[in-house]
């Protein structure tokens, strides 16, 4: 899977993670966790108003300036959308919205319509970092709220989107140089902050399970699986020369290697990087894979197989017909991609593809889902690639993310004590419900494609 830096003027420069200052001076101990700071707090997320340091989240501490006409806009849009939900927003303490379902706690509903009022769906997420919201079931209000996306604004606001929705910034554009940075701010934020919740693979992707309910300990074996269903399609054994774009923490690469795979795999994360490399001495394969900071427009060469991982949802919009014709330029003749690929349904992505998210803004700048449609009219207008096989896995994305969001929250001391702040806790958090929910719902899927390139008349004869 794949945060900016919350918008903050020029001459600060906080720890985007709002992690404490002294981190960096405090040693690990054997076990390699980081003590926390003197005087920080290491107990479990507390369901209140974190207290906010204004310096690293200064959109948090500061409520935005809304007219009252729009903020009485958005508390009549937002009103009349909850009456008709099966969910149970009470607003503070007393009136409660809504057809009933899981409960939804607006504590301070001025608050909230105002900043729905000023940003919309990204003021709804400041909103619950803030702790002015809060949900005991909160996969659940979500899963409402996505369920129904389509008809929370109604449309004559729809049509009139470009002039209400804020628009992407141009500093997030996926450029060469905007991707290291757009990948850094997410995937450097800790290597320690990731293995809290992944499991021991440190895979950051949708695993397969063989059935559901999945459990903690299936984890790592439901992740080797969705590896190896890659590794299948894209037909790797032994010799197969493989690039991988996107390394992740290496466990694929390793899991080809062992197949007697040439591995080259690309990635923009310093931090994964090192890592990676590490695991793959460890593993004893440093001779058959390596892994470079590199941008995958700069690849050269020439491969039997192209795997990547939940990368293209990086990419951005702009930059998906020069993606995949990197990618046609660099399969070899017969050569098989297998991508893995979260989607969005095309009539979604139409209508919000420069709309600037709470995504965008705090957790990963640049992004853009795609949906199966577009990825058609890409490859058909600029290469020779065909999908020739695609499989969902929706539903086992729903279940990876949940096991992640329920090991982020046991595991809270320890994300205190790396000197991650009460309000990250709560962003993180979000975030994962987030995605969680838009899996349950069907608004999101992912899935497994595999291209191959279309033979030219002269390879037909």
């Amino acid at each position: 899977m794949t945060a900016p830096t919350h918008q903050l003027p020029a001459d600060r420069n906080p720890d985007p993670a709002g992690r404490t200052s002294d981190l960096a001076d405090r040693t690990p101990d054997p076990a390699g966790h980081v003590p926390a700071p003197r005087g920080h707090a290491s107990a479990p997320a507390r369901q209140q108003t974190p207290a906010a340091d204004p310096e690293r989240w200064p959109d948090i501490v500061t409520r935005p300036r809304a007219s009252r006409a729009r903020t009485a806009l958005a508390t009549r849009i937002v009103r009349h959308a909850l009456a008709g939900l099966p969910l149970r927003a009470r607003l503070a303490g007393g009136e409660d919205i809504g057809l009933g379902g899981p409960l939804m706690d607006i504590r301070d509903p001025d608050a909230f319509f105002r900043r729905i009022g000023a940003s919309g769906l990204i003021g709804f997420g400041e909103s619950y970092m803030a702790g002015e919201w809060d949900a005991p079931d909160l996969v659940g209000v979500l899963t409402v709220l996505a369920d129904n996306a389509a008809e929370l604004i109604p449309a004559p606001l729809q049509r009139l989107r470009s002039l209400w929705a804020l628009r992407k910034p141009e500093t997030q554009l996926n450029t060469p140089e905007g991707s290291r940075e757009n990948i850094s701010h997410h995937y450097d934020l800790s290597n320690e902050l990731f293995a809290l919740f992944l499991d021991e693979t440190l895979s950051y992707s949708s695993a397969v399970f063989r059935g559901f309910p999945a459990e903690q300990s299936l984890l790592p074996a439901a992740q080797h699986r969705k590896i190896d269903l890659l590794l299948d399609a894209a037909g790797v054994g032994e010799g197969t020369r493989l690039l991988e774009i996107g390394t992740g923490w290496g466990e694929l690469a390793v899991r080809a290697a062992a197949r007697g795979a040439r591995v080259v795999s690309v990635t923009l994360s310093a931090e994964q990087r090192q890592l990676a490399r590490t695991r793959i001495r460890e593993a004893g394969f440093e001779d058959r894979a390596e892994v470079r900071l590199c941008d995958y427009r700069q690849v050269t060469g020439e491969y039997d197989a192209i795997v990547s991982v939940e990368m293209i949802e990086a990419v951005g919009e702009e930059f998906w017909p020069v993606y995949f014709r990197t990618l046609d330029r660099l399969l070899a003749p017969g050569g098989r991609v297998a991508l893995q690929a979260i989607t969005m349904p095309d009539d979604r992505l139409r209508a919000s593809r420069s709309t600037y998210t709470w995504i965008h803004k705090y957790i990963f700048p640049g992004g853009l889902l795609p949906s199966t449609e577009a990825i058609e009219r890409v490859t058909t207008e600029h290469t020779r690639l065909r999908t020739v096989q695609r499989i969902g896995y929706g539903a086992h994305y729903a279940e990876t993310l949940r096991l992640w969001r329920e090991r982020f929250t046991e595991r809270s001391a320890e994300v205190d004590a790396l000197g991650f702040d009460a309000v990250f806790r709560r962003m993180w958090t979000f975030y994962l419900a987030y995605s969680e929910a838009g899996f349950r719902s069907g608004y999101l899927d992912v899935q497994q494609l595999l291209l191959t390139r279309e033979p030219t008349h002269q390879e037909n004869r």
